[in-house]
């Protein structure tokens, strides 16, 4: 599945990006989020727990960051396991300063989901992954935006 948007965040550029470094600040986003392990620079484990229907995962993943260009482009890798079932994403956030306090961030993500979750929730995953990125950049927004001062 592919998926991608466009977020403006009323916050200067150098601050989302900022933001966006701090692995804790944007995991605690992640709708079902559990838990963040260091594992080395730019790689972690983290647990996810969601739902698809009636089909609910608790995932372990492996995250990268294999690609930073700073102040505008990221680059995040995760792969990882629950019972009966496998993930692999790939997101891609390239961020533009629209003005002193404005940044656009255009994302695209990519994500394959195989074993019994697909098989069971496939109807729903689309509309799932669209809630939880709903979710997700609601909750960036938001935490980015009350940090800035007024």
């Amino acid at each position: 599945m592919d998926f991608s948007g466009t977020q403006n965040i009323n916050v200067a550029i150098a601050d989302v990006w900022t933001y966006l470094l701090d692995v804790n600040k944007v995991a605690r986003c992640a709708p079902g989020f559990q838990s963040l392990e260091t594992i080395g620079p730019e790689h972690w484990k983290a647990v996810v727990a969601f739902s698809v229907g009636p089909v609910k995962a608790k995932f372990t993943l492996d995250v990268t960051r294999p690609e930073l260009h700073e102040p505008d482009l990221m680059v995040v890798k995760a792969r990882g396991k629950a019972p009966g079932s496998a993930v692999d994403v790939q997101g891609k956030m390239q961020l533009s300063a629209v003005g002193e306090k404005q940044t656009q961030m255009d994302w695209q993500a990519h994500v394959v989901v195989n074993g019994t979750l697909a098989a069971v929730g496939a109807r729903l995953m689309s509309s799932t992954a669209e809630k939880l990125t709903e979710q997700f950049f609601a909750c960036l927004k938001s935490n980015l935006q009350a940090a800035e001062p007024a």
